[in-house]
């Protein structure tokens, strides 16, 4: 029996397992291998990992959890390290881990589904939050060529965030005042922050495509503002599905039933 693991705290309510265990029944591997949820802190991180045996394929990282998985393994990919947290953790045939973060794919997926792709390029994007997920959504913006990315959080963390967008021109501001002139010029928003922190103010926001990383409750308030004004949204549950691929991949070395595992989340979630 191989078994995967979802990490993190709180764990109770990850999808993750209605994911893979669907790219399971689609190969019958369903005999074979098994996804289980583990409630993990930062600080456990090292311990949890270290006990795993051979039969611990690998294990997928949620936070508090992204940036410890880093310092775990022996091996970081290029982009991964560039993020500075990782949510996929590989555990190859000699014992070694490797780390990886494919977060970033699910932006990628998120913002194909969303039509935007080709739009970004060269253009202003709006990222709300600065927080771990804000990360992947920056690296992704920057790798299809956005000329500039406009943070908005409650504190300046220019300093670490920065990097991530390339050779696009950076800048920060915080909530107060009206965000909706920084909105209007954006080829895209992606929100990255709880729903709680943006209400009251989602028609502010929603004067361009919007890529909300919320999938519970939904539909999330800023989606249905962006629907109303005539702009496309897409909301986290396309994300979470478009970060799972790879590391099915990567787990079980198959290639992802991706219609197979997206039904799945969707039924779940309808």
């Amino acid at each position: 029996m191989f078994t995967c693991y979802v990490i993190g705290s709180p764990i109770r309510h990850s999808l993750s397992p209605v994911l893979h265990e669907a790219g399971y029944r689609k190969y019958s591997m369903e005999d074979e291998w098994r996804f289980e949820r583990h409630e993990c802190t930062a600080d456990q991180v090292a311990e949890f990992v270290a006990g795993c045996d051979a039969s611990v394929r690998g294990i997928s990282v949620t936070m508090p959890c992204k940036f410890a998985a880093l310092d775990v393994a022996d091996e970081v990919s290029e982009r991964a390290a560039t993020i500075g947290s990782a949510n996929t953790l590989v555990h190859r045939g000699d014992g070694t881990w490797a780390a990886d973060n494919t977060d970033c794919e699910g932006i990628l997926g998120a913002l194909d589904e969303l039509g935007v792709t080709d739009k970004i390029a060269g253009s202003e994007v709006v990222i709300i939050g600065g927080g771990g997920t804000s990360r992947p959504a920056l690296w992704a913006v920057g790798s299809l060529g956005a000329a500039r990315v406009t943070v908005i959080n409650r504190t300046d963390k220019s300093a670490q965030i920065r990097p991530l967008v390339g050779d696009a021109e950076f800048s920060y501001r915080d909530f107060s005042g009206d965000l909706s002139h920084v909105t209007r010029q954006a080829s895209v928003v992606i929100s990255t922050v709880p729903s709680a922190v943006l209400a009251g103010r989602e028609a502010e926001i929603a004067h361009c495509a919007v890529l909300d990383v919320i999938y519970d409750p939904r539909p999330t308030p800023l989606t249905q503002a962006a629907l109303v004004a005539g702009f496309p949204a897409v909301e986290g549950n396309v994300m979470l599905a478009h970060q799972s691929f790879s590391q099915f991949e990567q787990y079980t070395g198959r290639p992802a039933p991706r219609t197979a595992m997206r039904d799945a989340l969707e039924s779940f979630l309808s």
